[in-house]
């Protein structure tokens, strides 16, 4: 029985349609469903009426197309007439036993030769292992982003050691940096950057009207330089100095200068810095008489940062506000960078820019940072630090509750598998590992 199906719109829903038509992020089968509809609309007036294979031939559908949707708008509804329904697709050509193959073969290094994989040289050698017949790079490209993996790109991280000087350094960072303001005992950020000296071997085309500022690939190294960077915590004050190099000399003179120069009337500067070997006491001893060595350090006082974890440091948030306003480009001189640095501290004390820290010791104790939420609300058991020795009973609590979080963050139960290796990203996150079975011992305190 050969069934047909009147499709009539009241104003209104033609008025949607035809919005739906005209603009919008929507798909391109629901646009060609709505405009089906509009062009059988059986309530229209004058020579816009078409009949169903009038509207086939204008939308270049077929006829088929047309009864459908007609179908499912008199039966259904207009919403489930747009819509289109989910489609089976062809059959999947790889069990999930040769699926886990190649994911576990993209988790590995690439055959002697290649640097990294390649769509098509994983496709090669997972047809090989799983005796597959015409594995092609686009089913190789499916299976890799179900499962969020790209095996050709690699990141440069920082992975600190996560262990009992970690803890300690870290809190006594963030404790620093969380008191008060103290004009008399300030707390000072200190690191340094070397930098490169460029030349133009051709003098840069200037910009124009359509067309960007021209520089030659071509340039000219005309040597190194440092730049120590001192920033204050609590308020819009930091000084740089360019100097020919990093030695312990320098170090000395820039505990001088801060000590005599930037702050005559402290009675004690709180300093942090990471652990560069020119970073101690003994550069000053080296550079200064043993007096004026002991002169300089009993206005101040260290705090290091964890190795691997310099981020701690705001001197290194400032000096990465300076390569973007100021040093990102080619200066091929050292008088021309003193002057260029020297305008940039000038500008930004005088535009009052602080560092605004984020990172607290109160969310250091709970795992996390402002950058990341944690759905559990147990807190670190805490691990004495100083002059107090930590007990083992302590260790083992810190360990056992560090382990059983990321075995929770990692759907891992709680019995199963080896030890875990815990370590914190600089953003103050945890990552776990297995730890080999020869590691897995207690620590041997003396």
């Amino acid at each position: 029985m050969n069934i047909r199906y009147e499709v009539e719109f009241e104003e209104s829903e033609r008025e949607a349609l035809r919005k739906l038509i005209a603009g919008g992020d929507h798909k391109a089968r629901k646009v060609k469903h709505a405009q089906v509809l509009l062009a059988v609309d059986q309530g229209r007036l004058g020579v816009d009426r078409l009949t169903d294979e009038q509207g086939a031939q204008v939308l270049a559908v077929g006829t088929s197309t047309v009864f459908r949707v007609k179908r499912k708008f008199v039966e259904e509804s207009l919403d489930a007439a747009l819509a289109e329904s989910p489609r089976p697709g062809g059959e999947r050509k790889t069990t999930a036993k040769q699926d886990a193959a190649l994911i576990a073969l993209a988790c590995t290094k690439p055959p002697q030769g290649c640097a990294k994989w390649t769509l098509q040289l994983l496709a090669d050698m997972w047809a090989e292992l799983s005796e597959l017949q015409d594995v092609s790079s686009g089913t190789v490209q499916r299976r890799l982003d179900e499962n969020e993996l790209k095996p050709w790109q690699r990141k440069m991280w920082c992975i600190p050691q996560f262990d009992l000087e970690y803890v300690a350094r870290m809190e006594d960072v963030l404790d620093l940096y969380a008191q008060p303001p103290d004009p008399k005992r300030p707390v000072v950020c200190f690191d340094e950057t070397p930098r490169q000296l460029i030349g133009e071997t051709r003098e840069p085309v200037a910009a124009k009207p359509g067309h960007v500022q021209r520089y030659d690939y071509e340039y000219k190294r005309n040597g190194t330089t440092n730049v120590f960077v001192l920033i204050d915590r609590h308020r819009s004050w930091r000084h740089a100095d360019v100097t020919d190099r990093h030695t312990n000399d320098d170090f000395a003179d820039q505990m001088r200068k801060l000590a005599d120069d930037h702050y005559p009337d402290a009675d004690l500067i709180r300093v942090v810095m990471d652990n560069l070997n020119t970073h101690k006491a003994a550069s000053l001893y080296a550079a200064f008489a043993p007096a004026e060595a002991r002169r300089v350090l009993r206005r101040l006082e260290f705090h290091f940062t964890p190795k691997h974890t310099s981020w701690l440091d705001m001197a290194e948030i400032e000096i990465g506000a300076f390569i973007r306003q100021c040093l990102d480009r080619r200066i091929g001189d050292k008088e021309t960078l003193t002057q260029e640095v020297n305008a940039c501290v000038r500008n930004r004390n005088a535009a009052g820019a602080t560092i605004r820290w984020m990172f607290t010791l109160e969310q250091a104790l709970r795992g996390n940072c402002s950058t990341s939420a944690s759905s559990s609300s147990a807190r670190i058991p805490r691990i004495p630090v100083g002059s107090q020795r930590p007990s083992r009973a302590g260790i083992s609590r810190y360990q056992s509750w560090a382990v059983s979080r990321r075995r929770r963050a990692c759907g891992v139960a709680s019995s199963a598998g080896p030890d875990l290796r815990i370590s914190v990203s600089p953003r103050g996150t945890f990552g776990c590992g297995q730890v080999p079975a020869a590691a897995r011992q207690a620590p041997a305190w003396p």
